[in-house]
């Protein structure tokens, strides 16, 4: 079943979806990408570092040595005072396969897991080019899929750019777009947007993409997953064919990749690290029945007592069901799914990460980009259906070389799911039965009886033929 969310409000879909067979190279790489298909490595980048953050304030894990840091990518003095002040000292892999040729005005397609400082990686060499001349007029944009990556891709660009003049901006859905009008009208030097809302600006007039020389795109994955593609080839086709285009993602399908080879120039593939989890998650599955998984969840939150808990759901209504369960047992929790207001979700994020809520249960809206210091726990309430999710899940702990744990609840008919996420991540998760929640059936039992269900011959009436 697909996220309940992939439709709601924050998606602003326009477009279908697109294909997600995946391909992620084996090993580190920087590659020119002339077609689509074309993979052959022509350098390496070091691969060997504690990933960053991409929030502001947060030190960045090294890839570089200390003689040559930030400061060996090529960033002016003026970069490295806002880099210094955030607390960031080393780069990160894809930061140091990213920066340089963004620097020289290459494009760049880039790929890393969650959690690697991407939006560092884009957002610099973005500031760099655009604090030379020209301020206050429309000359950079950043794409993301969701309402929240905006918010919080336009608060770390504030950050990056504080020794700078340069202006920013957030537009998305779920708001009054007054006050976005009047902040467009005022002028700014980058923008951050949702698809949908950019182009209700766009057809309004409000919004002249024209002068455009940066377009970052970023979790493209998450775009084409969302069926935001043709969305973003009218924003494509409204921006100069003489931008520098930046394209970010977790992972490359191979949609992404045509669509690469289609609106960029020559671009200088950088891929850093296999799709599996960040290094410091400790990952443990606890096999379940379904009925019994509410009772288990506060069961173990009850046993983790310290650091924050983001618990992942598949649907809206699950997310709420299980906030409401949690709070009536005294837990501190709140829910963030599709089904609730653009202020709702803005509260509930911001209480989350002050601290005011220790627990938040979520739908995918989460999972990717959201990067929030001090999660300790992950909780898989739902297997997710796309293995990718689970990567991203799980990428919210452990961020900025921390540690963290991240426990899948299982029940016997999830078995399956949880197989093709070994099989992405070509590791193995622990199992481990929690006493008095083993499940009433094995796992492999559950999927040969669906399987069997599955491939019994119908009725004649369940067929739609006639007895006579």
């Amino acid at each position: 079943m697909a996220d309940d969310d992939a439709a709601g409000p924050e998606t602003e879909a326009r477009g279908p979806k697109g294909d997600d067979a995946a391909t992620m190279a084996m090993e580190t790489d920087v590659t020119s990408v002339p077609e689509p298909e074309t993979t052959g490595a022509v350098s390496e980048v070091e691969d060997g570092a504690p990933e960053g953050s991409d929030e502001p304030g947060a030190p960045e894990g090294g890839a570089r040595s200390a003689e040559t840091g930030f400061g060996g990518l090529g960033l002016s003095e003026r970069s490295l005072r806002a880099l210094a002040k955030l607390g960031y000292t080393e780069p990160t892999p894809i930061q140091c396969g990213a920066i340089p040729p963004a620097l020289e005005g290459r494009d760049v397609l880039g790929s890393a897991q969650t959690g690697t400082g991407k939006t560092a990686a884009f957002s610099l060499p973005m500031i760099e080019r655009l604090a030379e001349a020209d301020q206050g007029r429309l000359r950079g944009l950043v794409v993301t899929p969701t309402r929240e990556l905006a918010q919080q891709v336009e608060r770390a660009i504030r950050s990056y750019a504080a020794t700078t003049e340069i202006e920013s901006t957030v537009v998305h859905g779920g708001v009054a777009i007054g006050p976005e009008i009047r902040a467009l009208e005022w002028g700014c030097d980058i923008l951050v947007a949702t698809p949908g809302r950019l182009l209700d600006h766009v057809e309004r007039g409000t919004a002249d993409l024209g002068s455009i020389e940066v377009l970052v795109l970023d979790e493209a994955d998450r775009m084409l997953d969302m069926g935001f593609i043709d969305d973003v080839r009218r924003i494509v086709a409204e921006t100069p064919s003489s931008r520098q285009t930046l394209l970010f993602s977790a992972t490359i399908p191979n949609p992404i990749l045509y669509l690469a080879h289609q609106i960029m120039r020559e671009p200088m593939r950088v891929q850093v690290g296999l799709e599996k989890a960040a290094e410091g998650i400790d990952e443990v599955i606890h096999p379940v029945d379904r009925a019994e998984k509410h009772e288990l969840l506060l069961h173990l939150l009850e046993s983790r007592t310290e650091g924050q808990v983001l618990v992942f759901t598949r649907r809206r209504d699950t997310a709420s069901y299980l906030s409401d369960y949690l709070r009536g047992r005294g837990l501190s929790v709140d829910d963030l799914h599709g089904g609730r207001s653009q202020a709702e979700r803005t509260k509930s994020l911001q209480d989350f990460r002050d601290g005011s809520t220790r627990i938040l249960v979520a739908t995918n809206v989460a999972a990717r980009g959201l990067d929030i210091r001090g999660i300790r726990h992950v909780f898989n309430f739902d297997v997710p259906d796309d293995p990718r999710d689970y990567v991203h899940r799980v990428g919210r702990t452990a961020r900025a070389d921390e540690t963290g744990d991240a426990i899948t609840l299982m029940s016997p008919h999830e078995w399956l799911m949880v197989r093709d996420i070994e099989k992405l991540t070509g590791e193995p998760i622990e199992r481990r039965s929690v006493e008095g929640f083993e499940p009433s059936i094995e796992p492999l039992a559950a999927v040969e009886e669906d399987e069997e269900e599955t491939s019994r011959p119908r009725s004649r009436l369940t067929r739609g033929t006639r007895r006579r």
